[in-house]
């Protein structure tokens, strides 16, 4: 149970709704009640004043959602056939979004089929509430971090038998010594950053004894379960990981999520989705090579570089300058465009990992 601001109170488990009304409470005014079965807690609520409680997505018996109405409470009712929980109150773990033995049956495949299905007001309506939802739970997450967040953005089509995948996962494990990784949440790049991120507690040795495990599968194609599968078996043998983020999207859905965040905030909305991973690294964002979605990331962020105040300005590194040169000529725009700006001094084209991450101060 999570108390925030002012009077309102967080009440999302029926032990803690149990717990406060044997301890008396007369009055429920401020109380957010969310997504709990109350159909045999009606005569409870009945004896209490509900005027200014809000109950989302909850179960109620026959004629009790009327009278908690009608006495003052607004209820915003479960929406039908909806895969995800539309007012859930935490990020994804991996587990759940892998919770079936097969990845077709899972809640991650569950909810893409659902997504590309429906596209009716009430589908819409969900997963409006559910993206807001996932905001609200990632504000309190980030709130709750002492480091500050880095990014790492990369190309998802990066294979685990590549030497860019190990590359990128060294980064990831030097960056999370100090600091909290978070990515798009994807495969690829994004896959190796989360894994470098989660063992920065072991010595280097580990990444190293972890991709080459890795690498037996090394795509999600033709097998998203194989893939999955060989992650959690790493995580299986590191329990003990350090935490990060990963904000993939059901857009992309035919990407699957990897295992190796441990915090996943994952939207429906691409453009909401684009927008907060960018806001979330207060620290910096580092650019591995990547195709579309990573040269988007790039000017999506130094939009954000360009228009911010001073003090809000954040490093931009690119890895790879005869990639961001000369394939996909990215930087030559990129510093043109921060001529004579205050983010100028603080874009950085390097060639490898270690002067990346030496930038960023880890």
């Amino acid at each position: 149970m999570r108390h925030s601001r002012g009077r309102v109170i967080e009440v999302e488990s029926l032990p803690e709704l149990d717990r406060r009304l044997a301890a008396g409470a007369r009055s429920l005014d401020g109380w957010r009640v969310t997504s709990l079965d109350l159909v045999e807690r009606g005569a409870q609520l009945r004896s209490r004043e509900v005027t200014g409680a809000t109950f989302l997505g909850c179960r109620f018996a026959p004629g009790d959602e009327a009278d908690l109405e009608a006495r003052g409470a607004i209820v915003f009712p479960a929406i039908p056939d909806v895969p995800v929980d539309t007012y859930r109150g935490a990020l994804y773990s991996p587990g759940e979004l892998y919770d079936a033995p097969t990845y077709p049956a899972s809640l991650d495949a569950r909810a893409y089929g659902w997504a590309q299905e429906r596209d009716d007001q009430e589908a819409l309506l969900a997963r409006t509430l559910h993206d807001h939802a996932i905001d609200v739970a990632l504000s309190d997450w980030l709130a709750g971090r002492r480091s500050p967040v880095v990014g790492l953005m990369g190309g998802h089509a990066l294979t685990r038998d590549e030497p860019a995948y190990v590359e990128a996962a060294r980064l990831g494990w030097r960056l999370g010594s100090t600091l909290v990784v978070a990515t798009g949440g994807g495969p690829g790049a994004m896959e190796a950053a989360n894994l470098g991120a989660y063992l920065s507690g072991h010595p280097i040795e580990a990444v190293d004894e972890a991709v080459t495990r890795l690498a037996r599968v090394p795509s999600f194609r033709p097998s998203v379960g194989a893939w999955a599968g060989a992650a959690f078996e790493v995580l299986g043998s590191f329990q003990d990981g350090v935490e990060s983020l990963g904000i993939p999207t059901w857009h992309y859905g035919h990407e699957p999520p990897n295992v190796f965040a441990t915090a996943i905030a994952k939207y429906f909305r691409n453009a909401t989705r684009e927008a907060i991973l960018l806001q979330a690294c207060d620290a910096g964002i580092v650019f591995l090579p990547g195709a579309g979605g990573t040269v988007q990331e790039i000017f999506q962020d130094a939009c954000e570089n360009y228009y911010a105040d001073e003090s809000s300005v954040a490093p931009m590194v690119l890895v790879g300058s005869t990639y961001w040169t000369r394939e996909v000529p990215a930087w030559p725009l990129l510093t043109a465009l921060a001529r004579g700006r205050t983010m100028e001094p603080l874009l950085h084209l390097v060639d490898t990992v270690e002067e990346a991450a030496r930038i960023l101060g880890a």
